[in-house]
């Protein structure tokens, strides 16, 4: 990358000895001697601008074979720099032949840069100069132009101090990433950055007058032929589909505050469990729009298709399970586009063991997207013990009554999405086993309807049939 020299002289400050600065820790770089470093990057900087040589003039020569007495070749760089915003792109499209190449662009690779012939005046020396590089900004002030020993007190460059002085200079010597005010702007042909050197003197009387020189380092941006001279042809072919897509939703494991479980999560036997179906993060649908858990089913390993699998929503939308427990039921939430439920924690009977304490299980669902209406094909109904009665989450309650037999499906069962979460363990071993206690009511050998003292249970003993 190339660094410039700013047109507009740059005031730095720099004191007799390099130690009077070294008062400001942590601001900008700090270098033993301040001119080397200077020419040390000078050197940097133009090894980095340095052009590729000409090609050898012995390779551009016509072949004598021709019978041709042409002389050689005008000579021509490697490569030359030029803006994009003069890039000329279908000029450099390639394709079958040949044609003649536009005078625009003989006359872009052509031209010659004129070299400054070298002056028998000595030159000047420049009271303020500007060295850019990639990660860098050094500014070097010549100290005569200051009447005031302390002038670079009051010098800044955007909010920061000299960091770094000579007898003859002061130096800003800055990485970009210091918190100096440095401001970059993206340009077409270009990467500038921008600072801005202060000088504001804050005696009581003043020798030199206040100033605030605005510098800018340019980076050229490189421009390459091949970047803009390729359209690859899309041809017909065959083209492969998986058979099982990548779903649309997802079914995370939860804990009672709604927070994801994305680590290892073991329950205990009748602890709640929670799920929450739906689309991932920006890609919810809004409106009408509202999510439908049709089916889910744990099994003991990752692949749906094994067995055993137990079934805890089913018929469209009924979470059957909550006709054994309370804690299975459908739960509402913030969103619609958003499914949230809960299980009581259980384990396959067939798959306890006494070497295992805990057992591994996992939950897939069919999941589908659908009208803010339910439907007998599109619900959410979990039974209702207390009323004895299937209940939808949102919407009218004769929806559910389907449930009790078998509900209508207005989809086929391929234009579902079944999602799998991840696995979660229920820890079988019993922390209550060694607790001792005494039952508080004995249970009497037989019941007697006409009994007065049996008058007030009558209802109890005409539905225990019924509950159980």
């Amino acid at each position: 990358m190339a660094l410039m020299h700013a047109g507009l002289l740059l005031l730095l400050f720099c004191s007799a000895h390099s130690n009077q600065f070294r008062g400001a820790p942590g601001h900008g770089l700090f270098v033993e001697d301040p001119e080397l470093e200077w020419e040390r990057m000078e050197t940097v900087i133009g090894e980095a601008n340095t052009e590729a040589p000409e090609p050898d003039a012995k390779f551009w020569r016509s072949s004598s074979s021709y019978g041709s007495s042409q002389t050689a070749a005008k000579k021509v760089p490697e490569y030359v720099i030029v803006p994009a915003s003069k890039i000329q792109k279908e000029a450099f499209k390639p394709e079958k032949g040949a044609r003649p190449l536009p005078n625009s662009v003989k006359e872009l690779l052509l031209s010659s840069t004129a070299t400054a012939k070298a002056s028998g005046k000595a030159a000047r020396p420049k009271m303020i100069e500007i060295l850019c590089h990639v990660d860098r900004m050094y500014v070097r002030i010549r100290r005569e132009i200051f009447k005031t020993k302390d002038a670079y007190k009051d010098l800044k460059l955007g909010s920061c101090p000299v960091n770094q002085g000579t007898k003859v200079h002061y130096f800003f010597l800055y990485l970009l990433s210091s918190d100096c005010g440095f401001k970059k702007e993206s340009n077409t042909d270009d990467v500038s950055i921008r600072n801005v050197l202060h000088y504001k003197p804050s005696t009581p009387v003043i020798r030199e007058m206040p100033f605030d020189i605005p510098l800018q380092c340019k980076f050229p941006r490189f421009f390459h032929s091949y970047k803009v001279g390729f359209y690859p042809k899309l041809r017909g072919g065959t083209v492969f589909k998986a058979l099982q897509p990548k779903s649309d939703y997802t079914l995370t494991p939860q804990d009672a505050s709604g927070n994801e479980i994305t680590g290892a999560k073991t329950y205990t036997l009748g602890q709640p469990m929670y799920f929450e179906a739906k689309k991932p993060s920006g890609r919810e649908k809004s409106g009408d729009q509202r999510i439908y858990v049709k089916k889910c089913f744990m099994t003991a390993a990752k692949d749906p298709n094994s067995s055993p699998k137990y079934t805890v929503i089913d018929n469209q939308g009924c979470m059957i399970d909550s006709k054994l427990t309370d804690q299975s039921k459908f739960l509402t939430g913030n969103s619609k586009t958003m499914q949230k439920f809960s299980i009581g924690a259980l384990v396959f009977k067939d798959s306890v063991s006494s070497s295992s304490s805990s057992q591994q299980l996992y939950m897939h669902c069919e999941i589908s997207m659908g009208k803010l209406t339910p439907t007998t094909s599109s619900k959410a109904c979990s039974y209702d013990a207390t009323s004895k009665k299937w209940k939808e989450l949102y919407g009218e309650d004769s929806i559910c009554t389907c449930c009790e037999s078998t509900c209508s499906a207005t989809s086929p069962k391929a234009s579902r999405n079944l999602v799998s979460s991840h696995s979660w363990k229920v820890d079988l071993s019993s922390k209550d086993k060694d607790i001792e206690f005494e039952p508080l009511m004995k249970m009497a050998d037989s019941f007697d309807l006409e009994d007065p003292e049996m008058e007030e249970h009558k209802d109890f003993l005409n539905y225990w049939d019924n509950d159980y």
